[in-house]
């Protein structure tokens, strides 16, 4: 199981615009392969950054079936033009769980 783990700084007035873009998106993420399981966070530090944390069974599932489907152009189009940079995303295997 990998989680990625992508870092989104919005543009300053569209959380809302986000947030909304990414309910939308919640059905492209449900039907690509390997993906089980997605969610949304938002800092309370920096209330325009947020943190999307999304379970995929390989890491190929995101970066070669995911990326290269058009569901990720459609996911771009819902949310891209919230974004005030490049996502910073980087994938993750759990090592150790806690309670």
């Amino acid at each position: 199981m990998i989680t990625e783990i992508a870092q989104i700084d919005v543009k300053p007035g569209m959380g809302q615009q986000f947030e909304a873009g990414v309910a939308k998106a919640a059905p492209i993420f449900q039907r690509a392969k390997g993906c089980t399981g997605m969610r949304l966070a938002r800092s309370h530090e920096k209330p325009q950054r947020y943190r999307l944390f999304v379970q995929w069974n390989t890491l190929e599932n995101h970066t070669v079936d995911f990326r290269g489907s058009a569901d990720f152009q459609e996911w771009r189009k819902l949310v891209g033009d919230c974004f005030a940079a490049a996502p910073e995303v980087e994938h993750v295997t759990e090592v150790l769980k806690g309670f």
